[in-house]
């Protein structure tokens, strides 16, 4: 199944990519931010924020509340401990 897992971005690691390191429940990844980037809302003002991950971009900014309620119905779900775990297992060389 594909979803769009919370994740908070932590870092800017590539300015012309528009590329930032985010934090899904301690495992960290590399996404594209492009897609919530605007004139309102520059790289730099990025760091911090919340949003849902989904193949590698950030689809959409949301408040933690709604991360934190995210998590837990993907848990009961038992979908998000899959996801996780994938990700933690594709880091590993």
């Amino acid at each position: 199944m594909c979803l769009g897992i919370p994740g908070q971005i932590v870092e800017i690691s590539d300015r012309v990519r528009r590329f930032g390191i985010v934090d899904i429940s301690g495992v960290k990844r590399e996404i594209n931010l492009a897609c919530i980037v605007n004139e309102d809302h520059s790289l730099d003002d990025c760091v911090g924020d919340w949003v849902l991950v989904h193949v590698g971009f950030a689809m959409s900014r949301i408040d933690e509340k709604e991360a934190e309620l995210t998590m837990e119905v993907l848990r009961e779900l038992g979908e998000a401990q899959e996801e996780i775990e994938a990700m933690r297992l594709s880091g590993r060389k």
